[in-house]
């Protein structure tokens, strides 16, 4: 009978896909898959997405990953999927996030006729914690929509997929597309300028999605949904009443509101979090209890079923894709004869251990902004669409220096490289 021997693992050097044991994939995406993975150490699951760097070469997407790794390292509140580790090796690029067990929204919508009023009110005080943090990191989400909130075991909803996410700028607005465009921003869809308030829309829009199972403004196409979001008044299904109180009705419009200087949470100088604390649909929330993550959800996923699509395991047994495995680096790499686009992930896709190192943020502080709505950064941007209905910009990134964001060197486009089926993803399950 034969036998192997691995090589030990240096836990005191930088982290490596060898200190992890790879467990079910369980989401994929266009260029990799997610999969559940054990610290060989410290015994703890995570969520590990992995991109391949052929693949995000050819969609010209590896501005995007940089931006991501860079913007995730910033973040960590109890309410958002949070980055614990970032590594390559020669063929991926790896990142080890909190690991949900509960499944996405999206998930959980499609299998209930609508989500109980007391359920999405939980869900979106906690959403809300963790947007106020976000805009305090001077960050938009900017794709906040029911598929990019996971639940934990215990029913807790955490934001994820910050692909498209952005540092925004206090001297002027943004105008680039991006996101989904059903839960776009009228500020958005209309190029004449936005800033963090589109967040609070989105969310508007998600809350009344899981409360009625459909969304307020649609259209087959883009121009149709444009003039939807832009010119439709708000309507609430004739049974609307029967499901959802007054007061939620009422946090409904606050939030779905086209004035962004009149939208809920959306007051000046930090102020918005105190009106979504004092609306009446809120009352019943105990907002210290939420900050510190000790309310009680009042709904728990069935953990004893998978809360994800069990085909993405079945691929990977037959072997439909290749199969990730522990790989040793080539040593000493010479960057001065690599392509541009593996030097520019070399250098600057780098390692990241929460165990070890402080979060920091690449971008520096700006000045106060111009009035939102009414004016244009001038810049033009063209943009694409995925199979889900994400926007991401084709154009430059002159936006992001703009912003404050020093430019990444060599690629600077954008590409749709998140074409993937939108129950997938960072959605995890043991």
């Amino acid at each position: 009978m034969g036998c192997c021997f691995s090589e030990p693992v240096d836990f005191d050097g930088e982290v490596n896909l060898y200190h992890f044991d790879l467990h079910r994939a369980v989401g994929k995406g266009a260029f990799g898959k997610v999969r559940v993975v054990e610290h060989k150490r410290s015994k703890k699951l995570y969520a590990l997405k992995y991109i391949d760097k052929a693949r995000c070469i050819k969609q010209r997407a590896i501005a995007n990953i940089i931006q991501e790794r860079r913007l995730l390292e910033e973040i960590d509140h109890p309410f958002i999927v949070n980055l614990r580790y970032a590594f390559q090796d020669d063929e991926n690029c790896f990142f080890v996030s909190d690991l949900m067990l509960g499944g996405d929204l999206r998930f959980h919508l499609e299998r209930k006729a609508y989500i109980e009023e007391d359920v999405v009110r939980f869900w979106m005080a906690e959403l809300s914690s963790a947007l106020e943090y976000l805009h305090q990191q001077r960050i938009i989400h900017r794709d906040l929509k029911p598929d990019n909130i996971l639940l934990d075991s215990a029913g807790h909803a955490h934001i994820t997929d910050f692909n498209v996410a952005i540092h925004y700028s206090e001297r002027r607005l943004h105008s680039s597309i991006a996101g989904s465009m059903a839960y776009m921003a009228p500020q958005v869809v209309s190029r004449k300028g936005y800033s963090w308030q589109i967040d609070w829309w989105s969310l508007g829009i998600t809350a009344y999605e899981l409360l009625f199972h459909h969304r307020p403004f649609d259209g087959r196409t883009a121009e149709k949904m444009t003039q939807s979001i832009l010119k439709d008044p708000l309507k609430f299904p004739d049974n609307a009443s029967d499901r959802v109180s007054n007061e939620g009705i009422a946090a409904l419009r606050g939030l779905i509101e086209r004035d962004p200087s009149q939208r809920l949470g959306c007051r000046p100088n930090g102020q918005g979090i105190e009106d979504i604390h004092n609306h009446p649909w809120f009352r019943s929330i105990n907002w210290d209890e939420i900050e510190s993550k000790e309310g009680q959800p009042p709904f728990v996923p069935d953990m004893k079923q998978a809360n994800f699509d069990v085909s993405h395991e079945l691929d990977e047994f037959l072997m439909v894709e290749k199969p990730l495995t522990h790989s040793k680096r080539k040593v000493n790499p010479d960057l001065e004869k690599m392509k541009p686009e593996l030097r520019q992930l070399e250098e600057q896709f780098t390692h990241y251990d929460f165990s070890s190192s402080k979060r920091m943020s690449y971008y520096p502080h700006n000045q106060p902004i111009v009035a939102l709505g009414t004016e244009s950064d001038g810049t033009e941007r063209t943009f694409s669409q995925s199979v889900t209905g994400t926007l991401v910009p084709n154009g430059t990134m002159v936006e992001r220096s703009l912003a404050g964001s020093p430019p990444l060197d060599g690629e600077t486009t954008y590409q749709s490289y998140h074409q993937r089926n939108p129950t997938l993803d960072q959605r995890i399950a043991a």
